[in-house]
């Protein structure tokens, strides 16, 4: 995995030109063979008891795909719930009518969550979950959902995003999907997976370097860099049709798109005249605008939620620090004054939060910086921690990093008290970017 150091420097070097030929494949929706392994540690102090009770099925039509395994799996990964183990009890309920609430007081839970799944006779399932609140012995949640067997894991996810959001009064973030470059050998893959891991599918893959993912706001397209064209090269590609097209193919280098919040350009990094500096184009390729003019390197571009502001990473001070200018182009100001490399800025999606990489000791690691009193925290324990992306809720960021010389992905929430890493056997992780929230897709 390259260091942040060697990113900012790859625009004065000419290192780009000796790597080898590249044949680039299209494997839009091809499952990739196995889901990423999940270790979770750390937690709230104090947890939410709940129990979250096997459905009831009909001809047993999921087996031992079980929506209540993946909806605890997603609230215990949280570290704010904890699931009741319900194993030995006998006779659960599956209905209101069937609740005996002194058994669920007995045990201290808050929520009880059950329900049913039938099969439909166009092969459809009808998903029906109801959460209780405990101590009331009374309704919190009726869901309804009528979905393809295809879609039972994304349910799942759904059902515990309302959940969350019933006991703790945020957003969920389980139904998203995350990308992430896998590199196995010389071979690198860009992979779509659900946010747990599951149903990874591999976008693109390619003998050349693939860096810098990014979704657009609509959850529908991936902007990244490929270097199948012997240097970089900005795309955009659908994830549903496969389609994809040349952004930004300049002189030069073309690197690290951003899409900007209305989902109407992005801002990359160009080597078009000189160094690497800023511009906007539209996601067509067409109407190029210059943000930034300097003599420095300026690069890793992000907008602000509002899009008014684009933050990027630039030595214009002699050492990398983030700065800001208008979206329209303008004068910078500097952003980070704790701390002598500062680099790779994002967003969380309310505005609050700014998180990108610091040199600590010679170490770097994700830092959080709180955006309306200037606290900065240093979040992760890394020594090569890169790439930071924030869950649509806000409330986890996903970073790249390194364990036993081996890239893997990490997670850890903003108060630093639950961590996750995952990881995949016989290869290397990077580059991750977590997607927007979406709806689920009806089904016929």
């Amino acid at each position: 995995m390259k260091t942040l150091k060697s990113r900012l420097d790859c625009s004065r070097q000419a290192f780009w030109n000796t790597l080898a030929a590249s044949v680039l494949v299209l494997l839009t929706a091809i499952p990739a063979k196995a889901a990423l392994e999940i270790e979770i540690s750390g937690g709230s102090a104090v947890q939410i008891p709940i129990a979250i009770l096997p459905l009831a099925e009909s001809a047993n039509v999921l087996g031992k795909n079980r929506l209540h395994e993946i909806i605890s799996n997603d609230l215990k990964s949280s570290g704010l719930f904890r699931i009741i183990n319900t194993s030995g009890m006998p006779a659960l309920p599956t209905s209101q009518a069937q609740i005996r609430y002194t058994d669920w007081t007995a045990l201290k839970a808050q929520g009880l969550s059950l329900g049913d799944v039938q099969q439909t006779a166009n092969g459809n399932l009808k998903v029906s979950v109801q959460v209780m609140d405990v101590l009331r012995q009374a309704p919190l949640l009726q869901l309804n959902y009528t979905i393809p067997p295809s879609q039972y894991r994304h349910v799942a996810h759904l059902i515990a995003d309302q959940i969350y959001e019933k006991f703790t009064g945020q957003p969920g973030s389980f139904a998203t999907r995350i990308a992430y470059v896998t590199k196995v050998g010389k071979r690198f893959t860009l992979q779509v997976a659900d946010a747990d891991g599951f149903n990874a599918q591999t976008l693109v893959a390619s003998n050349e370097p693939i860096i810098s993912p990014t979704w657009s706001p609509d959850g529908n397209s991936m902007a990244y860099v490929s270097f199948e064209k012997k240097k970089p090269v900005v795309f955009v590609q659908s994830l549903y049709t496969g389609e994809r097209k040349v952004v930004a193919n300049f002189k030069g280098n073309n690197s690290a798109p951003a899409w900007a919040p209305d989902g109407s350009k992005l801002a990359v990094v160009l080597t078009y005249g000189a160094n690497s500096q800023i511009y906007t184009i539209s996601q067509d390729g067409s109407n190029l605008q210059q943000v930034t003019k300097s003599n420095a390197i300026d690069t890793e571009p992000a907008f602000s939620p509002d899009g008014q502001w684009i933050y990027f990473s630039s030595d214009r001070g002699g050492r990398p620090q983030i700065y800001k200018v208008p979206a329209s182009g303008g004068s910078p100001s500097r952003v980070t004054f704790e701390g002598g490399y500062n680099v790779s800025p994002r967003f969380s999606p309310d505005g609050r939060y700014l998180t990108y990489i610091r040199n600590d000791g010679g170490s770097f690691k994700v830092a959080l910086q709180d955006l309306g009193t200037g606290a900065v925290k240093l979040l992760s324990t890394g020594s090569q921690d890169e790439s930071p992306s924030f869950a649509p809720n806000g409330r986890t960021l996903m970073y790249a990093t390194r364990v036993g010389g081996r890239g893997t992905l990490a997670t850890v929430t903003v108060d630093g008290l639950v961590r996750q890493r995952l990881s995949e056997a016989g290869g290397d992780i990077r580059e991750p970017a977590w997607g927007p929230a979406q709806a689920i897709k009806s089904g016929n």
